[in-house]
């Protein structure tokens, strides 16, 4: 067996810095941290702060007046943002830059007087968040057909936005399907998915062919996680979304495959390397590092932790 390590995979920028910060936010004001939602959606990643004394919630009314509140990388509503004023909450805002980014142009596309077509998928935190931002302006797209469903007129003035962690390849389809019924459309300056997940597509799309199997690490309420294993199946590959090495069967595999390994962008590298042992334990692996495109993107901690460090 040959395994295939794509690169990059696993944590983007925006998942490192909000794990970071719930770490920083656990060992500088101690146990408990509450955290509005999953602080990324991967379990492994959940189950470890949950042992570290974070408490993660869904609902404000679970969090102590004056407790510390922590934002997760999938970014909130302003009415969350205003629930945590009123329950004079210590927020830290762990939101992935790159949502904020979004939210911003939702904000400034409503203002201009624009009806928005946020391409998403119902119920994900970041599309809740987002719709939250100008809940009478957004329309929320998930496929083609709801394009062609738009109750508007032809001449409507209209703005698409994307949620961050799409198939690059369903968000076009749905973009020209936008662009051929209501060509006045206008776009955000760059396009909303973020670097990572492109970049994590792009390696599945360019090493699928080359493998038997392709196993990516993820959990499956991991929207870019999802993706991949969709991707890889496009491509005509069995694919597994799992969490890590105790989902895996031998009967998935024969003893000649090459298996592709990738991770999805909130997937810890510890959950990789385990699979990769497993195959080499279990079939003689030899392991074999394929790099599609080099990743060097930080993003700073928030501010209310960065004044918690210095001090």
């Amino acid at each position: 067996m040959k395994v295939l390590l794509a690169a990059p995979r696993g944590f983007c920028a925006g998942v490192n810095m909000a794990i970071q910060s719930l770490d920083l936010a656990l060992r500088h004001l101690g146990a408990p941290i509450y955290v509005y939602h999953e602080i990324v959606h991967n379990r492994c990643v959940v189950e470890d702060f949950q042992e570290k004394g974070a408490i993660f919630v869904d609902s404000l009314e679970d969090v102590p007046v004056g407790a510390t509140l922590l934002f997760s990388a999938h970014g909130i509503s302003p009415e969350v943002r205003q629930g945590a004023e009123q329950r004079q909450l210590f927020a830290i805002d762990a939101t992935c830059p790159l949502v904020t980014k979004v939210h911003l142009e939702a904000i400034r596309f409503a203002r201009e007087g624009y009806t928005i077509l946020l391409i998403g998928h119902e119920g994900h935190d970041e599309v809740i968040g987002t719709m939250g931002e100008a809940p009478e302006a957004i329309l929320l797209i998930e496929s083609p057909r709801d394009v062609d469903e738009i109750q508007l007129d032809d001449d409507a003035k209209l703005a698409y936005l994307t949620q961050t962690t799409l198939s690059v390849d369903d968000a076009n389809r749905i973009i020209e399907r936008i662009k051929e019924r209501f060509p006045q459309v206008v776009g955000p300056p760059r396009e909303d998915i973020c670097y990572a997940t492109q970049n994590r597509q792009e390696a599945v799309r360019n090493l699928a062919a080359e493998a038997d199997v392709v196993l990516v690490l993820g959990s499956q309420n991991s929207s870019n996680s999802q993706r991949l294993k969709e991707l890889a199946r496009e491509h005509g590959k069995q694919a597994y979304l799992i969490d890590d090495a105790q989902d895996l069967q031998n009967d998935w595999f024969k003893a000649d495959d090459r298996v592709l390994v990738t991770a999805g962008a909130s997937a810890p590298e510890s959950v990789v390397n385990e699979c990769v042992v497993y195959l080499q334990q279990h079939f003689d692996a030899e392991l074999e590092e394929r790099t599609i495109r080099d990743e060097e993107v930080h993003f700073v901690l928030p501010r209310e932790l960065r004044d918690i460090v210095k001090s």
